[in-house]
């Protein structure tokens, strides 16, 4: 057994002696809201926006985005389970920021081993073989990260299946302070209509 499978397994066991009445919270998010936000591991939702277990569904993915799977839970969250209200949550220093689909793609193609970061950027340092899959994804990379933020809130916000009574925030989190900064134009643009 892995040292990590190890640690997990106490870590659960330890958490699961003390459960409790935890096992009797509703399906549905109490607080009636859901977060989208990136999988980084600096974040740590339920502290930054003060959540407790079953407040609110959190969705997670690379960089945060409204890919068709996010917004596929989305529309699960609000039509299946009551959620009303909608946050896209990025953050500063993103490793969405340090590399292009096309990047993505090359190191795919090149190898399947881990890369390196460089202040160069990403660097292939495995040896093959690779896999040329990788061109059939799109990586959704972020250039900039606020007009990011405002895309992916429009996208919601304009998708045929999310209501437009639905409001759809748009924030950046601050790795260095911890500080959720509204997104300029982000609420407009996901305003409820």
């Amino acid at each position: 057994m892995s040292k990590i499978l190890s640690e997990v397994l106490e870590a659960n066991q330890k958490y699961s002696a003390g459960f409790g009445e935890k096992g009797k919270l509703a399906l549905p998010p109490a607080r009636r809201f859901a977060i989208l936000t990136c999988m980084d591991a600096r974040l740590d939702p339920a502290k930054y926006a003060g959540l407790a277990e079953g407040d609110a569904h959190v969705i997670r993915n690379a960089g945060g985005r409204a890919s068709d799977d996010a917004i596929r839970s989305l529309v699960i969250s609000y039509k299946l389970l009551g959620t009303r209200e909608f946050f896209v949550i990025h953050h500063t220093d993103c490793g969405m920021e340090f590399f292009t689909s096309d990047v993505m793609r090359g190191l795919l193609a090149s190898s399947l081993e881990t890369a390196e970061l460089t202040a160069q950027g990403f660097k292939d340092v495995g040896k093959g073989p690779g896999s040329r899959a990788g061109e059939f994804i799109e990586w959704l990379t972020i250039k900039n990260q606020k007009q990011a933020v405002l895309d992916d809130v429009a996208r919601i916000r304009n998708h045929p299946l999310v209501p437009k009574s639905i409001p759809v925030y748009g924030f950046l989190y601050d790795v260095r302070s911890g500080k959720l900064i509204e997104v300029e134009g982000a609420k407009s643009a996901g305003a409820a209509g």
